[in-house]
């Protein structure tokens, strides 16, 4: 993993390796880049808790109606409704315990002090109160405790699992002065030195180190609402204004029934908690919580919600090469001298027109694999490469007064410059296309012995000197991970400035361009408004294209109903970024200004990360359909009994420690019986129907299959009724029936069997047993067993119409992956 050092920060860098900070500047870096707090506790998570919980409506509804148990002397109910509370409570306060045991698991692999030279003399301080700057000594098996670069020390070797998730070591080095900061020279904060001694100085403190950002991000969750969560919200909103209705009409017909007031309030109140969809948006969040978290797994950081949702619906993937599909580490691979030019003089004259300091990785390939400038040599001017000019001309001076200016640049544009035939430039233009087709980056060179103005190059008769290939290898993986996109429907786009031939090879290695069309971002704009939408999907390789022309092609692809992800790295790739339906920065080599407009960050910039957060987006979306599938499912029966019994006039049904029975059933089956993590790609087919969340015919198969739950469960109520039996065995028959349709519906509806969802339904049939057969336990909840038979007659009443669901399951998954996964 590699880190940019950014502008304000390379002083520090660059300050001497003995050299510490002066007690009076700490104060004001740790106000200007903050503390080193980088698993701190979320704000308000208790008052969040407490908050959290008094929102449930059902704990206000055990209370209330314990309290009017209570006036009326019925104190066992009572006491049976309070103590009903503990497990609901309960399961709020694991949930939060889990979340702190998360915290420190996460503390326990950071360091809790740090060695810092400060005013001259070592001392052991909190590593908290580390800033930006400090100069930390880590020997070996100590953590480091943030974000910098290693100064000084020797056989350094580390280990970086917790961010990397490889286990081997990985060697270190210290940065010499003036050179780039590589990955070796870099010590990450929740990593561990395994040999030597490293002084290192701090560049990232707390959320700006690598494992902060990791942690904030997963333990925050994803900030803002979603539009999914706005349109939960929505219909809650309407559903809870339709409940206040539907409970106050029932509660006066049950009076003018003449049932009494008791009776009214308990109707209205059993219904109201039934059909309240307190559920939805808290599965909701939480699946969406455990999306950032799973993304996060998969080195994948989410910035902004709406990227949770989309990812999983992506259908084209905007790539960049260096770096996502390539390794971004260019290296020499060929040079080819002009007739009159040695291999040497090419190179001399390719390293005097790159620069050390420029940081690129072609400047650096070159001058790795060139001679030394020779001494005297002073640059008096420079004219930079630039999107429209295509090329870099630097202007030197010798010791002795001789003026040379060198290029090097786009071939094509370099040899306009030369003065050369037309036949000789076509020669050389063929040259480029045999070394492209290669996948080599091919750069032309030229010079010119002249004075150099100021403030003008030298745009014609210049001497060409030769071409330079250099190679960028494919990552390993990638060409793996590509073929999981086209199986999976997804096209891939690779968006390079590079020469055509040299993006359409390594689109080849990477197998993007196999039967694909390449055009050129030149003419971009008139040839995305002349490609049909079919032409349009062919598309897989744009060449000579600026990132600004990414916007274009993006939009190309929206306007045709296309779900776009952009990768990009730079403060110019930010209009796509922030256009596409998920923009994601590049982690490691992404600017600042790219991360702040991306709605997720690539942690190792690796194209094969990308369709790993696919496969994880599109798996997760199918098991939030199936949660909520599941909640429609069991709802529509709870409720239409709730209010219809009664209206019918009826005793009845659901007493409240029914309904606290079936919600501690219900509200684990939706959250935890519904996770499970990704397989590859093309097991998760994409299932989008448009935006819709449901199908109509999905839709369909979900009502029907509750009104089928709730004709049987009505049938057995009052079948059990008119056959003479009591109202406490009418209930149970009744219970027992919507009890096993709940795990029946579990059993078919989860993607996976999981231990969470075999305990669900585990649950489920226990509780039909025991809280019905068992006599003590019945009683308390007035309920009395019945006989077998009848036991089993009304599970089968509950369990035959929930194997409907089934349907669902099949429109949802693919038959094949059906056969593995049904239990």
């Amino acid at each position: 993993m590699k880190r940019a050092i950014p502008p304000d920060r390379q002083r520090f860098a660059a300050m001497d390796a003995s050299c510490g900070l002066d007690d009076t500047e700490i104060e004001a870096l740790r106000q200007q880049f903050g503390a080193n707090l980088i698993a701190e506790d979320p704000p308000g998570n208790f008052a969040g808790l407490a908050r959290d919980t008094a929102g449930d409506p059902m704990i206000w509804f055990l209370l209330v109606t314990s309290a009017l148990f209570g006036a009326l002397g019925q104190y066992t109910d009572m006491a049976v409704l309070l103590l009903a509370i503990a497990p609901l409570v309960g399961m709020d306060f694991y949930l939060h315990h889990r979340t702190q045991a998360s915290i420190e698991g996460l503390r326990s692999v950071l360091a809790a002090t740090a060695t810092t030279l400060r005013g001259g003399v070592w001392a052991q301080l909190p590593a908290e109160r580390l800033v930006v700057g400090d100069l930390v000594q880590v020997t070996a098996g100590q953590n480091i405790p943030a974000d910098g670069v290693i100064v000084a020390g020797a056989d350094l070797q580390a280990e970086e699992s917790s961010l990397t998730g490889e286990a081997y070591p990985v060697s270190k080095a210290a940065l010499g002065t003036g050179a780039l900061a590589q990955d070796s020279n870099w010590g990450f904060a929740g990593t561990r030195l395994l040999t030597g001694d490293a002084a290192i100085r701090v560049i990232f403190t707390g959320p700006d180190t690598i494992f902060g950002e990791i942690v904030h991000s997963a333990i925050g969750g994803p900030p803002g609402r979603t539009p999914l969560q706005n349109a939960v919200a929505r219909l809650v909103k309407w559903l809870l204004l339709a409940a206040l209705v539907l409970c106050l009409l029932l509660a006066a017909v049950r009076l003018w029934q003449g049932f009494g007031a008791v009776d009214a309030f308990l109707s209205a109140a059993a219904l109201a908690v039934a059909a309240i969809p307190e559920e939805f948006p808290v599965v909701l969040t939480f699946f969406l919580g455990v999306g950032v978290y799973r993304l996060a797994r998969v080195k994948v950081l989410v910035r902004r919600g709406v990227a949770v949702e989309n990812i999983g619906r992506v259908s084209v993937i905007c790539s960049d090469k260096t770096g996502t599909i390539t390794e971004g580490r260019l290296t020499f691979a060929e040079a080819l001298p002009a007739q009159d030019m040695s291999i040497q003089e090419l190179m001399e004259t390719a390293a005097m027109a790159s620069r050390a300091q420029s940081g690129d990785p072609l400047d650096l390939a070159i001058l790795e694999n060139s001679p030394a400038i020779q001494d005297g040599w002073t640059r008096t001017a420079l004219f930079p490469f630039t999107e429209g000019r295509r090329r870099e001309t630097a202007c030197w001076q010798s010791a002795g007064g001789a003026q040379r200016c060198v290029t090097k640049g786009a071939p094509e544009t370099v040899l306009a410059l030369c003065d050369m035939t037309d036949a000789a430039r076509t020669q050389w233009l063929d040259a480029t296309s045999v070394l492209s087709a290669k996948g080599q980056k091919i750069i032309a060179c030229a010079m010119q012995d002249t004075v150099c103005a100021q403030s003008a190059e030298p745009t014609a008769a210049l001497r060409f000197a030769g071409l330079v290939a250099i190679i960028d290898p494919v990552r390993r993986g990638v060409s793996q991970a590509v073929a999981e996109a086209r199986l999976a429907g997804i096209q891939v786009v690779m968006v390079t400035g590079d020469h055509p031939q040299t993006a359409r090879a390594i689109a080849a290695q990477a197998g993007i361009a196999e039967d694909g069309l390449t055009i050129l971002g030149d003419d971009l704009e008139q040839t995305l408004a002349r490609l049909t939408p079919d032409e349009l999907a062919q598309v897989s390789v744009v060449a000579r294209a600026s990132p600004a022309q990414k916007v274009l092609l993006v939009q190309a692809f929206q306007s045709i109903g296309k779900i776009v992800a952009v990768t990009g790295d730079g403060v110019n790739d930010a209009p796509a970024l922030r256009t596409a339906d998920v923009g994601i920065a590049m982690g490691q080599r992404g600017t600042r200004s790219a991360r702040e407009v991306s709605a997720m960050v690539l942690m190792d910039d690796n194209f094969a990360t990308i369709i790993a957060a696919i496969s994880e987006g599109r798996q997760l979306f199918r098991n939030l359909r199936m949660s909520f599938a599941f909640l429609l499912m069991i709802h529509l029966p709870l409720v239409a009994s709730a209010a219809l019994i009664p209206f019918l006039g009826f005793p009845i049904l659901y007493l409240p420690a029914h309904i606290v029975w079936l919600e501690l059933l219900i509200h684990p089956a939706a959250i935890l019986a519904f996770q499970t993590g990704a397989g590859s790609l093309s097991e998760n087919h994409a299932d989008d129907h448009g935006g819709a969340f449901f199908t109509p015919w999905q839709w369909a198969v979900i009502i029907g299959t509750g009104i089928l739950v709730g004709a049987g469960l009505l049938a057995v109520f009052i079948m059990a009724l008119s056959g003479g039996h009591s109202i406490e065995q009418a209930r149970s028959m009744a219970l027992v029936c919507l009890v096993m349709a709940l795990a029946t519906l579990v059993t078919i509806l989860a993607p996976r069997r999981t231990t969470a969802r075999n305990a669900v339904v585990a649950a489920g049939f226990a509780s039909a047993l025991l809280l019905v057969q068992y006599g003590p336990l019945a009683a308390l909840i007035h309920l009395q067993p019945v006989a077998w038979p009848n036991w089993l007659a009304a599970a089968a009443a509950g369990t035959l119409p929930a194997l409907a669901s089934i349907l669902l399951k099949t429109g949802i998954i693919s038959p094949s992956r059906l056969s593995r996964t049904r239990p």
